[in-house]
């Protein structure tokens, strides 16, 4: 019955895709002078690489956006108990409360959020405004099999949100494919991956087909914090970083870039976690692969640019420009009262 009910659910999200309008596109990466890549215009730039094993990172540099306006994130929110995230007994969508009386909150496609009745994924991109009400949200379930409450926590909201969607083919499903069925695929393929490359299971007993309490088991946690502190200082003292790049075994895999500093340094933490445990599902221990260079960072980025674009209308303030190539796809969060730059400009390779 619960199956049924995601599936129906989760065609009807997908079928609002279907009515994306056609929008123009972005000016595409160049190289710059002195051999760093420099978007057209000279907006962005690049370096790096930062190697750790199979995962290699390059920060993006560029100009604040968002000069005069703070986010919270969710984690923020929910550990300030700013924001509340109501379960609503529907599996595809979530309702959100943002309590703060001055605050806004914004939360990111791929936000995994715990508790309810069984965790869940957001689907959206979103800016939830100070003293917003209740506010709908979409989501996918990414704990089949659960309907109750979980031990101490409660069955009514979700009191944490310390991880992302950590593959690509996660993160595609989710975003792109918008379907449930694809959703428990790619959360069992990506258990049975780091299963293998951490020697032992990472499901838990609790509930084995949890993807948030996969990411929480010892032995996976140690394994991608090996990955953590090699890398996690590599902004440090760099106030212009607003996104990065990754590579996994040699193949750039995806991309981040936000309008702030702010907004990118807060979120940083999260982002490296999911980009580890993705390098980690697909480490080959005995793989050899080619080092990544900037020329290929920047050729996925403006293939990606260049795709066929689409645009939703996610709420009144909150449009999500989508634009996709044979190889790339770009998800672009755009608020109307910051018509200057995106809010978040997210890259993912097919």
């Amino acid at each position: 019955m619960r199956t049924q009910m995601c599936g129906r659910t989760a065609a009807a999200v997908g079928m609002a895709l279907a009515t994306l309008l056609a929008f123009g596109a972005n000016a595409p990466f160049q190289k710059s002078e002195g051999g760093n890549p420099k978007v057209a215009g000279g907006k962005y730039t690049l370096s790096g690489p930062y190697t750790h094993g199979n995962l290699t990172i390059f920060l993006i540099h560029g100009e604040d956006q968002l000069k005069n306006k703070t986010f919270l994130t969710l984690q923020e929110a929910l550990q300030q108990k700013k924001v509340v995230v109501h379960e609503t007994k529907q599996v595809n969508q979530l309702a959100i409360e943002n309590v703060s009386p001055n605050e806004e909150v914004f939360i990111q496609a791929g936000d995994i959020v715990k508790g309810g009745q069984q965790d869940r994924v957001i689907a959206f991109d979103l800016i939830v405004p100070a003293k917003s009400g209740r506010m709908p949200i979409a989501s996918f379930c990414v704990e089949a099999g659960r309907w109750t409450r979980r031990g101490s926590e409660s069955a009514a909201n979700f009191d944490v949100s310390n991880n992302q969607a950590p593959t690509k083919g996660l993160k595609i499903a989710v975003r792109q494919q918008m379907a449930q069925g694809k959703v428990w695929e790619n959360v069992a393929d990506a258990q049975r991956k780091l299963s293998a490359n951490v020697g032992g299971s990472v499901q838990s007993p609790t509930s084995a087909s949890s993807l948030q309490l996969t990411l929480e088991n010892r032995k996976l946690q140690q394994t991608v914090n090996d990955y953590i502190k090699q890398l996690q200082g590599i902004s440090e003292g760099k106030n212009d970083v607003i996104g990065f790049a990754f590579a996994v075994n040699g193949r750039v895999n995806s991309a981040d870039v936000y309008a702030s500093h702010a907004l990118f340094q807060k979120l940083w933490p999260a982002l490296l976690k999911g980009s580890a445990v993705e390098a980690l599902a697909e480490l080959k221990k005995d793989g050899k692969f080619a080092p990544v260079a900037a020329p290929a960072v920047t050729s996925f980025l403006a293939d990606a640019d260049k795709g066929r674009a689409s645009e939703k209308k996610v709420t009144e303030r909150v449009r999500l420009i989508q634009k996709e190539s044979s190889k790339n796809i770009l998800f672009e969060c755009r608020d109307r009262e910051e018509e200057s730059a995106p809010v978040r400009r997210s890259y993912i390779s097919k």
